[in-house]
């Protein structure tokens, strides 16, 4: 694998080399005022990004599965019953996770390649007159099959119902590169990971936590020591850390989230649909079609691309790997093999996606697959120059 070439893989993204540098820094004193003046900036940012206006914000040193693991055993208890639709590789770890830890999940069944289904959530929340469920699990961007789904539409059924459960939402591949709106939505906990829109190497769990959730770690019975959010907003109260911190990579995010806000969130936002849909564009022209069943549900941070019959998604990815040094994401579970995934998000130009389509192309050609060469890049370039980026509107 080069490492000259932009990866298209849905995480862990390019990084900017700002952001390297950023990570680069001396050993300091995790206990000192010279943590908290790196530490604030970070923890302020994220709070902006999430648009939380209530609650707080945590760091773990982790990835999005740590988070995850945090958000329930910080508020859960054993024997509690959650509500959660399984339609992808990483709703279904959700809910292998809460299993694991002995909690009652009632699990909501919809095809991959849709999203999370709210007409059964609502009944779900409806049928449930005594209120056993605590929490609504909801992934918002199903990296397996590059499908969205409609948070502030599970909000909307919650309410509906009146019903008291917390919403737990995974934005690990969504939150900094799609629009997010933890206040607006009514999200309780939002995971989010290091090494995706923020563009930084894994090693972060980034979460936000409303008052409702931390209200709710009074009662939770399930057992954390490296994850009890109580150690670290005492911790925090004191402008440090439980125990030792990634000061780098807080020092990286409080740069990112620089670089992010002055781009501008929604121009980031933009952006990422345009790359994205340069992407299916160019899936078109192959002759081929997203995973994702229906437009709205197309995820503007990876596409998981139908290949045609009698082919193999991961032959594509590692021929390309193997003969072009370039990373594209294999198919997960249900769709291994049915599919490859182009991720789109992070630090991205037309002129790395332009590389990434066509070496996609060349592998196909390579392997035989009934695919023009240059259908795809021709169809993506045509939709990039007609479409004026944020970046040359700023330069005008």
């Amino acid at each position: 694998m080069s490492t000259q070439n932009p990866v298209f893989i849905p995480g862990p993204t390019n990084i900017p080399d700002s952001i390297r540098k950023a990570c680069d820094m001396p050993t300091i004193d995790h206990r000192s005022p010279a943590f908290a003046r790196v530490f604030k900036p970070a923890i302020a940012g994220v709070r902006r990004v999430l648009k939380m206006d209530a609650g707080e914000v945590i760091l773990i040193p982790s990835t999005g599965t740590g988070g995850w693991e945090a958000a329930i055993s910080n508020t859960l208890s054993p024997g509690d019953t959650v509500l959660a639709a399984r339609f992808g590789m990483f709703s279904h770890r959700w809910i292998d996770m809460c299993q694991r830890h002995r909690i009652d999940v009632e699990v909501i069944e919809a095809p991959w390649g849709e999203g999370a289904p709210l007409a059964a959530i609502e009944k779900a929340l409806r049928a449930d007159k005594n209120h056993q469920i605590k929490a609504v699990l909801a992934t918002h961007n199903e990296t397996a099959t590059g499908v969205k789904s409609d948070i502030a539409g599970i909000r909307r059924a919650m309410d509906a119902t009146g019903h008291p459960a917390m919403l737990f939402v995974d934005g690990v591949s969504s939150i900094a590169s799609m629009p997010f709106d933890f206040t607006a939505w009514g999200v309780d906990v939002a995971v989010a990971g290091s090494q995706k829109g923020f563009m930084l190497p894994a090693g972060l769990a980034i979460l936000g936590v409303s008052p409702k959730a931390i209200a709710a770690m009074d009662t939770a019975r399930l057992p954390r020591t490296f994850f009890d959010f109580k150690d670290m907003l005492a911790a925090y109260g004191r402008g440090g850390y439980p125990y030792t911190p990634a000061v780098g990579l807080i020092a990286g995010l409080a740069h990112a989230i620089d670089l992010l806000e002055s781009e501008g969130l929604d121009n980031v936002y933009a952006r990422h649909h345009r790359m994205a849909e340069g992407v299916r564009r160019a899936i078109a022209g192959w002759g081929m079609a997203p995973y994702a069943k229906f437009p709205d549900l197309y995820s503007d941070t990876v596409t998981a691309v139908k290949v045609p019959e009698g082919c193999n998604g991961t032959d594509l990815v590692q021929l390309a790997a193997t003969k072009y040094g370039m990373a594209f994401g294999v198919g997960l579970g249900e769709v291994a093999g049915k599919v490859f995934r182009i991720g789109h998000l992070g630090m991205l130009t037309d002129a790395m996606m332009l590389s990434g389509l066509a070496v996609a192309e060349m592998c196909m050609a390579d392997l035989g697959w009934p695919v023009k060469l240059g259908s795809g890049v021709a169809a993506a370039q045509d939709y990039y120059r007609g479409t004026v980026p944020a970046l040359a509107i700023a330069a005008e």
